[in-house]
């Protein structure tokens, strides 16, 4: 019999299926009756049948449509997550956008985000279009340019693409008419959105065919998707919502679909994420440190005042606020301070250096994806960016691997082989560590560049293209897999206390312990474990880990001396926003 692990708020419920003919709602208010019943006080669910939830998979967070049967979505040990409507798109707040002030953070919160007029396109622009045919030339150029291929974007990512398209063309120098821009808005708000295929693109004069995809289903044509009709023809979903769908005029097929916003989009998720998986990563590495008992010294500011990069600087003093012995005690550390040992492994000693470079690196990827978030340019600036992003987190995956294995290799953890007791009868983090390498293994094909390979296009008129679509799908699957070796550390490392006790480490990094154990239960003895590196992959990617230990990180910082401070990167500011009148709202 099929069944499916369901994530409610902090659990992981399995509900075995009968009939996968059933609907995704079936499994939604199925996993809700289990939720329910395990708790003294449901819960504070009073009655299941009147709470209203989106379902969406764990793994990519693709929405889930309630009507479609289980067998036509989802495959046998799926993973699926039941989150209150309240919750899900409809809610986010107003955003105004002016062309100039739009951040990769805001875009990504959206998410949960003369030439061409009377000539011809490409090859055919020398090709002169009578006047009464301008309209039509508009429409077949987003027709034929409508030549994407596999998956569809999900909803968050389309919902950003689309934002983005409306952000640049606000600017007022893309030659489209207010009428034009009023029913994009009014799309985005009602969460009408195209079917976009994720491939296609080589970022040539801009991401032309997914962009041609968010246009056509504006104008009515191909496929769209909102909340309340779920995927439908186009015409359909945006009358059920009361919309027209969009006439275009002169210029305006190809405002639409001249610009870099995928590649941009898609790079802003990878760059928030990178950024929010780099601060924990630093937090997991700590606890690992205490578990294979190391020192604290090698963060010592002076040490890395010698060498001031931003960065490792940062890394170095996030390090000594989370295992500095005046601040909080920690008993692990005490128990092994006149050991013998001369000096730690460079996978944990040179954390402030390998990790630090990472956070500049993402850093200044970020400065450059928010420039181009704000600028109106047909053509793609950012792809390289996004190619040196994903070399730069990748670093986070590679370390951390080393410093798993050392976690389940009883010669260098002095603990149980693969963290279990009874080895051989149990395998234990065994082959979750054959998984982190994995990843790692493939992070590092991933991290070929994807710019430097150009192919001629538009008949040798596009004879040097960016790839850059590619760039940054390529750098958030990096960014994806580092969060996951991570997760497995962050999994074995607190595996590794268990064997410890009942020495504690110290306050912070027991916060995070007990947000772990809030998850997912100690390692007796084998288990299912995908669940539970899923469940604490959630805990990084709501970036549950930096909330728990950021207090103590900026206590300890606040109470540091003026003169040794650690240096912060460099803020990037945007500039000022356009006059209020001048800004579009979003809902």
């Amino acid at each position: 019999m099929p069944r499916y692990t369901v994530h409610i708020r902090d659990e992981w419920l399995a509900v075995p299926c009968r009939d996968p003919t059933y609907t995704i709602q079936w499994l939604g208010y199925e996993a809700l009756k289990r939720y329910t019943k395990n708790k003294p006080d449901n819960g504070g669910i009073n009655a299941v049948k009147d709470i209203r939830f989106v379902a969406r998979r764990c793994q990519g967070q693709g929405l889930l449509d309630g009507d479609d049967t289980i067998e036509d979505v989802l495959e046998d040990n799926d993973f699926v997550e039941i989150v209150h409507k309240q919750h899900a798109l409809s809610s986010l707040q107003n955003l105004f956008l002016d062309g100039n002030s739009l951040t990769s953070t805001d875009l990504v919160n959206l998410g949960r985000v003369v030439y061409g007029i009377t000539t011809g396109f490409g090859k055919f622009a020398r090709t002169v279009i009578p006047v009464h045919k301008l309209k039509e030339l508009q429409e077949n150029l987003v027709r034929s340019h409508s030549a994407g291929v596999g998956n569809p974007l999900s909803p968050e990512r389309t919902r950003m693409l689309l934002a983005l398209r409306i952000n640049v063309l606000a600017k007022g120098y893309s030659g489209i008419s207010l009428e034009t821009l009023h029913r994009m808005i009014q799309a985005f708000n009602a969460s009408c959105l195209s079917f976009v295929p994720e491939k296609g693109t080589v970022g040539a004069s801009g991401d032309l065919a997914p962009l041609s995809h968010l246009a056509l289903g504006l104008m009515g044509e191909g496929k769209m998707w909102s909340p309340k009709s779920g995927w439908a023809d186009a015409k359909y979903v945006l009358e059920a919502h009361g919309l027209k769908p969009i006439s275009l005029k002169p210029k305006e097929g190809l405002a639409l679909i001249n610009g870099t916003q995928m590649i941009t989009s898609l790079g802003a998720e990878a760059v928030e994420r990178a950024q929010a998986i780099a601060r924990q990563a630093d937090i997991i590495a700590a606890i690992t440190l205490e578990v294979l008992k190391g020192t604290s010294k090698a963060f010592d500011s002076d040490i890395h005042a010698l060498r001031p990069h931003p960065g490792q600087i940062e890394v170095a003093m996030r390090f000594r606020a989370l295992l500095d012995s005046d601040h909080h005690p920690s008993e692990i550390a005490e128990s092994h301070r006149f050991c013998d040992r001369v000096q730690d492994a460079y996978t944990m000693r040179c954390c402030p250096q390998v990790h630090g470079i990472v956070n500049d690196t993402i850093d200044f990827t970020q400065k450059i994806i928010n420039t181009e978030i704000n600028s109106a340019t047909d053509n793609p600036v950012s792809f390289t960016a996004l190619d040196f992003l994903a070399i730069g987190v990748h670093e986070l995956a590679a370390i951390s691997e080393r410093r798993i294995e050392r976690l389940c290799n009883p010669s260098l953890s002095e603990l149980p082989a693969f963290l279990v007791n009874e080895g051989g009868l149990n395998s234990g983090f065994m082959i979750a560590h054959c998984t982190a390498a994995s990843l790692v293994s493939e992070n590092k094909v991933l991290c070929h560049p994807s710019s430097v390979d150009s192919l001629s296009t538009s008949a040798a008129t596009e004879d040097h293209v960016s790839m850059g679509g590619w760039a940054a799908r390529k750098a958030l699957r990096v960014v994806e897999h580092v969060e996951q070796v991570l997760a497995i550390e962050l999994l074995a490392a607190c595996q590794g206390i268990e064997f410890l006790r009942p020495l504690r480490t110290t306050t912070p990094l027991e916060k995070v312990y007990d947000l772990v154990r809030s998850v997912v239960k100690p390692w007796i003895k084998d288990r299912f474990m995908s669940p539970d590196i899923e469940a604490v992959h959630r805990l990084l990617l709501d970036q549950k880990v930096w909330n728990v230990a950021q207090p103590y990180i900026e206590k300890y910082n606040m109470e540091l001396l003026p003169e040794s401070r650690p240096i912060s990167p460099t803020a990037f500011s945007l500039d000022p926003p356009a006059s209020p009148r001048k800004r579009i709202r979003l809902e």
